[in-house]
This record gives C-alpha cells, sequence and structure tokens, in this order.
C-alpha cells in the first residue's frame, strides 16, 4: 500500500511548543487549522508516496546519509507566500542549504526520489503557520496583523525526521541524528 512520507527539520522544544503556540492561536483568531496536521517544520524534501511494504529501505537510506555537524538554525518574524500561506521566516545559512541539496542529492540517487520544488521555486526555508484552508478574505486579515509582529528563536539543528501521513495528520516517524 502507498503511503506518504515527507523529510524535514522538526525544531527541539522549547521551540516546536512556541511554534504550536503561534498555530493554535491562528486557528482561535481565524479559523485555519491546516498547519496543525503537522508539528512545526523545515521542509527538506516534499511529500512523497512509497510503498508501506518497502518502509524498511527507505529508513536504511535515511540512516546511511552522513552530515558531517550541527549547526543553527535561526527563526525571524513573519513572512507569506501570497495569498495562502503564513510562515515565521527561517534565516537562510549555508550549512543549511548545504544539508537540504545533499540530503535531496542522496534520496535521489539511492531511492529514485525527485523533490518537485527544486525543480520549480528552488529552496526557500520556512515553517509554515497557516495555510491550504486559509481563504484569501481570511489570509489578508491575518497578514495584516502578522507582518507587524515579530518571532524570534534558534535551535542547534542535530537531525533531520521522516514524517509519515496517518490518514489525518503528519507524524515523526523517525528521527535521524547527525
Amino acid at each position: 500500500m502507498l503511503q506518504k512520507y515527507f523529510i524535514a527539520i522538526v525544531p527541539p522544544e522549547p521551540v516546536l511548543s512556541s511554534i504550536q503556540e503561534v498555530k493554535q492561536r491562528i486557528l482561535e483568531d481565524y479559523g485555519t487549522k491546516g498547519a496543525l496536521r503537522s508539528p512545526g517544520h523545515i521542509t527538506l524534501h516534499m511529500p512523497f508516496s512509497w510503498e508501506e511494504e518497502k518502509e524498511e529501505k527507505l529508513v536504511t537510506e535515511l540512516s546511511a546519509f552522513r552530515h558531517k555537524h550541527s549547526f543553527e538554525v535561526q527563526l525571524k518574524d513573519y513572512d507569506c507566500f501570497e495569498p495562502r500561506v503564513v510562515f515565521i521566516n527561517v534565516v537562510e545559512s549555508a550549512p543549511l542549504a548545504a544539508l537540504q541539496q545533499s540530503l535531496v542529492k542522496h534520496v535521489k540517487q539511492k531511492l529514485q526520489l525527485f523533490n518537485q520544488s527544486d525543480d520549480m521555486r528552488g529552496f526557500h526555508p520556512h515553517v509554515t503557520v497557516a495555510f491550504r484552508d486559509l481563504k484569501k478574505p481570511v489570509f489578508y486579515k491575518l497578514w495584516e496583523r502578522h507582518q507587524h509582529e515579530s518571532f524570534e528563536a534558534d535551535f542547534e539543528c542535530t537531525s533531520f525526521c521522516l514524517l509519515k501521513h496517518n490518514n489525518q495528520r503528519w507524524d515523526v516517524y523517525r528521527e535521524f541524528k547527525f
């Protein structure tokens, strides 16, 4: 049976809870809950389908991926992809870009997984807090407020995660330490 997965950085606590609080506040204030269907994360490889019976091969190849060292990730303020997505901005960094590029190359070579975001718009790291069920009129109200709000957090990135869809939400299935 085909299952949905994606690969991402999931921040550690207390940063993860801070992101969750933002998503919860957006639900309460604007009624949009799509972003609550996954933990706060920075997508490294877009969602893909994989045979669940071959899941062990997926896990084995991700375990075999080697990244040299941990690095600092900084989250700062809000930005958007008008008119449907509001997110916490991830400050660009060479180590983060290098991780994403080498991981995407690894899964392309070893698992024949292709990351369509590379073909379409490139890597733009962010943490989504509202999307999908966010209607245009609500987007503009939400963005009017959040574009002036600040959000600041940083964390040491020491791993990436494989997330798996359980038919209702995305859950962290495995974590892979550097």
